[in-house]
């Protein structure tokens, strides 16, 4: 395709170039399809330049900024540390541009075209494009994404803001509250924290009360020792320019109120109406495990499609809606969606750890961790379930770098592997991933570096 001119008729119309758009378009571009992608706003959609990069990096500097002046237990003392806010903000915007030009570059290497804008169906076979053309397509793929939910009295306005204004902003606030208690309630919370805020959350029932309690009461004992405050089953009713009211009565100051109650599917303007396309109660659209929608000229995938809203999930859904509508026979049958919280320690979980019929789960504390010992890092757990076949069910990692080691939890399971596989296979010394061989060797009864009283 020559780039700044469409075809009369592409293959393949993307709209969103979020991190599961721009996959998509290069899987489909790989195969020999003219791609045209539509993208209103930055490439790498909002992971990566709103959410998933941006608040690690962040993280990153906030982990950096607070070890510098708590490090005395390792003969290291930093004297008046500062930090500055807008040298902090240009390098977090800097990382997400350095990323952003990558994806522009990659598409323009795979003869993918760009269009600046958006898109509505007209029908299923032409799309409306904002500068007044029109588009024909044979295939179109709808990765549009999310946008934040608010609450009533709460929106979008003032001091209160969404996640990707709270990861934006080229000051540190002396308070925040936090309303919702969910993953990207926490990271921000506890970044911010680092950063010596003065932090509220305010949750409807409990902190990230999807995810096991083992693993999250470790999570909540550090914020509250970073100084965080945490309103369970609390409610906020009002507020004004400097503080949250609560159903109790309570006032919670708030230079900064950040709203972060979950996240909508985003199909706004897409004229679906137009088209065969289904979309659930929640507002998900509907697709099979090819990434189909009802429509067989339209695909959809990532967060639009529903839950887990994961960008890794949208990646993956990217490549078998690429090659599905380049005729390949692909499908989304992963057993795994692997899932990160980027909380002190963090979190990361792969299948299910709950004990059940015929499932049985192990625990391994990093206490008894050489790497954990020598770092002071031994708040955390690896838990490993299993069925009566030793096959490996779920993996829960609490601990620095649980993010990096969850990988190999989520392969053993696509794969099929066993506890002596994990077990048997030779994990590096002294590391963080050996408490997952460690627990595996547990659940088989030959435990190494724990004592396990015999069950009776």
């Amino acid at each position: 395709m020559v780039m700044g001119s469409l075809p009369e008729q592409v293959d393949l119309a993307v709209i969103g170039g979020g991190v599961g758009g721009y996959v998509a378009a290069i899987r489909a571009s790989q195969l020999g399809l003219n791609v045209a992608l539509v993208e209103k706003n930055k490439m790498g959609g909002h992971c990566l330049n709103y959410a998933c990069i941006p608040s690690k990096t962040l993280i990153k500097i906030a982990n950096t900024f607070y070890d510098a002046q708590h490090s005395q237990k390792f003969g290291i003392s930093v004297q008046g540390a500062t930090i500055d806010p807008k040298v902090m903000l240009k390098w977090r915007t800097d990382v997400s541009a350095k990323l952003e030009n990558g994806v522009n570059s990659l598409c323009s290497l795979n003869q993918i075209e760009i269009v600046k804008g958006t898109g509505t169906f007209l029908n299923s076979t032409t799309l409306q494009l904002t500068n007044g053309t029109s588009l024909d397509f044979k295939k179109a793929l709808i990765a549009t994404g999310s946008e934040p939910t608010t609450i009533p009295g709460f929106e979008f306005a003032g001091n209160v803001i969404d996640y990707k204004q709270a990861l934006s902003l080229e000051f540190i606030p002396k308070s925040m509250v936090i309303v919702g208690a969910g993953y990207v309630a926490v990271e921000i919370g506890t970044l911010y924290a680092k950063f010596g805020t003065k932090v509220s959350i305010v949750a409807r029932t409990d902190v990230l009360s999807r995810f096991d309690r083992d693993a999250v009461s470790l999570v909540k004992a550090r914020m509250q020792e970073l100084g965080v405050k945490i309103y369970l089953n609390a409610t906020p009713t009002s507020h004004d320019h400097n503080s949250v009211t609560l159903g109790s009565g309570e006032k919670l100051e708030a230079d900064l109120i950040v709203v972060a109650v979950g996240l909508r599917p985003y199909t706004m303007g897409l004229g679906l109406e137009n088209t065969k396309v289904k979309i659930d109660g929640k507002g998900f659209v509907q697709v099979d495990n090819q990434m189909r929608t009802a429509d067989q000229n339209i695909f959809a995938i990532g967060d639009v499609v529903g839950e887990p809203m994961l960008a890794h999930k949208a990646m993956r859904q990217g490549v078998i809606a690429g090659e599905v509508a380049a005729g390949q026979n692909s499908s989304y049958d992963n057993i795994v969606v692997p899932a990160v919280i980027f909380s002190d320690p963090e979190i990361a979980i792969a299948g299910t750890v709950e004990e059940g019929k015929g499932i049985t789960v192990t625990k391994f504390p990093l206490s008894a961790l050489g790497r954990s010992v020598a770092l002071d890092t031994t708040r955390g757990f690896v838990k490993i379930a299993s069925d009566e076949h030793q096959m490996v069910k779920g993996v829960e990692i609490v601990s620095d770098e649980a993010s990096s080691m969850i990988s190999e939890a989520a392969l053993a399971i696509e794969m099929g592997a066993t506890l002596e596989d994990i077990a048997s296979t030779i994990h590096p010394h002294p590391t963080y991933s050996e408490a997952i061989q460690e627990a595996a060797e547990a659940a088989l009864g030959r435990p190494l570096h724990f004592f396990y009283p015999k069950k009776k």
